[in-house]
């Protein structure tokens, strides 16, 4: 399987050595395979601070930012845009060599959430995926339904540096969309693209998630994430939520460092423990 059309996907082998394209089989055989799934507009250089948690702990770690284009146009539009580069990610284990280790996934706001959703179709419904053993899913700052407010702080950061005509255009625009067909019309858009909070309510998998978030935050309102892992809960989901109280918005490690650090690896080693041999 190959892995054109996913250039901006880094695969670190081993501690330090970030390779793109590379299919060397890495060391470390049989530890957990973390992969990233950045918020719209990281930048590659922030994600790699969360790649150094996994990366010191031996694990291959794989990093990849959607577009945010096709995070809040065409899946605003109900394009299903993401399903091609969610499908190409997991292709990346078999071309790398490492499909048999157990996966951890790492999402970051609505942005990651996206490509999230896709992925979980494709481990459901495609058989070169469904042998892939996935140990658990951390979710930083996410998942969030319908908010147009936090939507448009969003887009406003990801569009700081671009032309004020152009970044107001493009912020109306999103508006503009957003309004008719995830309000007006949403009896009617809803049964033609389901959101991806709603999707995620009722996703068929059952490995443990991890809820990082905080009341603080300006874009993902943490009603949304406790209403979310409440329901994987009673759906049977081992399901553990952490409230950080005062950081912002996916800045819950760089505030808290060492206890954001101590968090994620203590739920890698308990999920890799949980997994069958």
């Amino acid at each position: 399987m190959g892995t054109r059309g996913l250039r901006d996907a880094v695969v670190e082998l081993q501690p330090g050595q970030a390779r793109e394209g590379s299919a060397d089989r890495g060391p470390a055989e049989g530890q957990p395979v973390v992969i990233l799934l950045g918020w719209a507009g990281c930048q590659d250089k922030y994600l790699a601070k969360y790649s150094a948690v996994y990366s010191q702990k031996g694990c291959t770690v794989i990093r990849y930012t959607a577009p945010w284009r096709m995070v809040f146009f065409s899946e605003t539009f109900g394009i299903r845009s993401l399903q091609t580069p969610a499908r190409q990610l997991l292709e990346l284990l078999f071309d790398h060599r490492v499909e048999s280790r157990p996966v951890l996934f790492h999402v970051f706001s609505n942005g990651g959430v996206m490509l999230y959703r896709y992925i979980l179709e494709a481990l459901h419904t495609h058989t070169p995926f469904q042998s892939l053993r996935v140990a658990g899913t951390i979710f930083d700052s996410t998942p969030g339904r319908r908010n147009l407010r936090g939507a448009l702080r969003a887009l406003a950061t990801v569009l700081a540096s671009m032309n004020v005509l152009l970044r107001y255009l493009l912020l109306f625009t999103f508006a503009t969309t957003a309004v008719v067909l995830r309000v007006l019309l949403y009896p009617l858009t809803r049964s033609l693209h389901e959101s991806h909070y709603d999707a995620l309510l009722k996703a068929p998998s059952r490995w443990p998630e991890l809820y990082l978030y905080s009341k603080a935050d300006l874009i993902i309102k943490a009603s949304d994430i406790e209403f979310m892992a409440s329901a994987r809960e009673q759906l049977g989901v081992p399901v553990k939520a952490v409230d950080f109280s005062d950081s912002p918005h996916v800045s819950h490690m760089r505030v808290y460092p060492a206890y954001y650090r101590s968090l994620c690896t203590a739920f890698l080693a308990d999920c890799a423990r949980g997994l069958p041999p």
